[in-house]
């Protein structure tokens, strides 16, 4: 198995769903993975986002959005956790306010380890690009009783996976 494999069985564990593209598929993917209203980010892979998606947007529309789709810098396989970095853009609100959290992720960024996601974290931040978000699926706590889904970010979760066109 590889590190994809992997990330897709953590994921799955998680029950976070997800999808597997190519940058030619990508925008039919997205829209079928986005709730509207929706805000999102310039994505880090050469593609665009689907018009339904926001990238110019107040605080209000923010608050109101359905989904937030970022770009994640990197995913964890031994967690199924991807990264998300702190951007002026807004990276992090949008991973963490809307409902719906749509983060995509090239399958060349996929680690097998936490170690290794440390490791790149080091060169990341070695070279200015400080602050970043680890996520693993869904929020929850219990540290007031019971599991309450949902309280610190969204109550759901998707990945769209972009891997290189082999055709």
């Amino acid at each position: 198995m590889t590190a994809t494999d992997d990330f897709l069985d953590a994921l799955d564990d998680l029950d976070v769903s997800h999808d597997r593209t190519t940058l030619d598929g990508l925008s039919a993917t997205l829209a079928a993975a986005v709730d509207d209203p929706a805000v999102g980010v310039p994505l880090h892979v050469d593609a665009t986002l689907p018009d339904s998606v926001a990238t110019t947007f107040t605080p209000g529309e923010l608050q109101d959005a359905a989904t937030g789709v970022t770009p994640a810098r990197l995913g964890i396989a031994e967690y199924g956790s991807v990264v998300i970095r702190s951007s002026a853009g807004g990276d992090e609100p949008l991973s963490l306010y809307p409902e719906r959290h749509v983060a995509v992720l090239d399958a060349a960024d996929v680690v097998a380890t936490g170690r290794d996601a440390v490791d790149w974290l080091a060169s990341e931040v070695a070279a200015g690009r400080g602050s970043h978000v680890f996520a693993t699926g869904a929020s929850a706590t219990a540290d007031m009783g019971g599991l309450v889904e949902g309280v610190h970010g969204p109550n759901e979760v998707h990945v769209v996976l972009v891997e290189a066109d082999t055709a």
